[in-house]
């Protein structure tokens, strides 16, 4: 795992997707996929070791727009060479501009669903990740596609890297046939950094009031929680690749998507 890391001076949770296995036995391929919490304060030589040395083309900007106004579009913007792609998460509606307007009937949201005992579940974090794939489908596919048509390599983040782009990575790994247990273990990763991410965010304007430096366990990325929306994915929406079927991913896009995360040409 260690030498996945990479180290900067203003991120706190970056790491390469490489060297992760597959059921077919083989491994994903180092600088292909990076995986990042907040780029707001990369510093020039963050920048150049990124770009120059690893060679990222394209930044998946998951954040909401209500946060790239609040913090910035990055310092990667505009970069020669780098293409910044905002593809949030959250349903963004003129009615509810924060972005997280409700756009769908709470019986078709598993979240949102009362368990057995007529208690609501919505705080089970594995459920509540779906909501990016009922909210959102089309920034999912269009996260995916821009991995998978990218000339370097791609950087995914949000605001602390943990669950917006833990669940971008989770399908992009299932789509490229990881083994499930390594992908539950490439997101438990965080936790390493769980301390370091907070107090960044803690100091900000944007997520100062709404994080607490201190409820580490509040925030830690649980094993279970992926494991409960990978599960849910599999049983539920038929897997990964039926989802993504459904929305209108197809055979061309998986073979891109494995051949850029596993192929060595």
């Amino acid at each position: 795992m260690s030498e996945r890391w990479i180290s900067l001076d203003g991120a706190v949770n970056v790491r390469d997707l490489g060297g992760l296995p597959t059921r077919s036995g083989g491994t994903t391929r180092f600088g292909r996929v990076l995986r990042a919490d907040n780029l707001q304060d990369l510093s020039e030589r963050d920048i150049d070791q990124l770009v120059r040395t690893i060679g990222v083309t394209d930044v998946l900007d998951l954040r909401s727009g209500v946060e790239v106004r609040s913090e910035g579009p990055g310092p990667l913007f505009g970069f020669d060479r780098v293409a910044t792609h905002h593809l949030s998460l959250y349903q963004e509606t003129p009615a509810r501009p924060d972005g997280n307007g409700e756009v769908l009937p709470d019986d078709v949201l598993p979240w949102k669903r009362p368990n057995a005992d007529g208690v609501q579940i919505w705080n089970s974090t594995g459920l509540y990740y779906t909501k990016y794939l009922f909210r959102r489908p089309d920034s999912v596919l269009a996260a995916l596609r821009t991995i998978a048509g990218s000339d370097g390599a791609s950087i995914v983040h949000c605001a602390a890297g943990k669950d917006r782009t833990g669940v971008i990575c989770a399908l992009a790994l299932s789509v490229a046939d990881v083994e499930p247990d390594a992908i539950v273990a490439d997101y438990v990763a965080t936790g390493e950094r769980i301390g370091a991410i907070l107090e960044r965010l803690a100091a900000t304007s944007t997520y100062g009031d709404t994080v607490d430096s201190d409820a580490i366990n509040a925030h830690f990325p649980h094993a279970e929680a992926m494991e409960t929306f990978l599960t849910y994915v599999d049983k539920e929406l038929g897997g990964a690749h039926s989802w993504l079927a459904d929305n209108g991913w197809t055979s061309d896009d998986t073979d891109k998507l494995r051949h850029r995360l596993t192929s060595t040409e």
